[in-house]
């Protein structure tokens, strides 16, 4: 049995300007954590849509087999960097079934916000 899909959606996405606390662990972040609980490694590409402007992608990422990676959206720097304080949305494609949940931090004030939500498998 195969888990996961090879195609995921987040609607939402944005990271925000600033942070509040120390870095790396409480900077504010969006980020994917994928499961790989295949036996192929899984090739990831990631393409991101804005409101205002053409998409960007594909960001080229690896989940080995059997594992999970969680990736920063603030991390991802080719072909761009993401540009915080606007909201985006990403789609996520595999080669290999995949599951993606969506987390976010908002430390951008003292008291901190995280959200988490699955992904929505588009394509089995």
């Amino acid at each position: 049995m195969e888990l996961g899909a090879r195609q995921w959606v987040i609607a939402e996405g944005y990271l925000p300007a600033w942070s509040h606390g120390p870095e790396p662990e409480m900077k504010s972040h969006g980020a994917v954590c994928i499961l790989n609980a295949g036996d192929k490694d899984a090739h990831i590409e990631i393409t991101i849509y804005y409101a205002d402007r053409a998409p960007v992608g594909p960001y080229r990422e690896i989940v080995p087999a059997q594992r999970t990676r969680h990736i920063r959206f603030n991390s991802l720097k080719d072909p761009e960097e993401i540009t915080p304080g606007i909201g985006f949305s990403s789609v996520i494609a595999a080669d290999v079934p995949v599951v993606v949940q969506y987390t976010r931090l908002d430390s951008r004030q003292a008291e901190n916000a995280l959200m988490t939500t699955m992904a929505y498998a588009a394509a089995p």
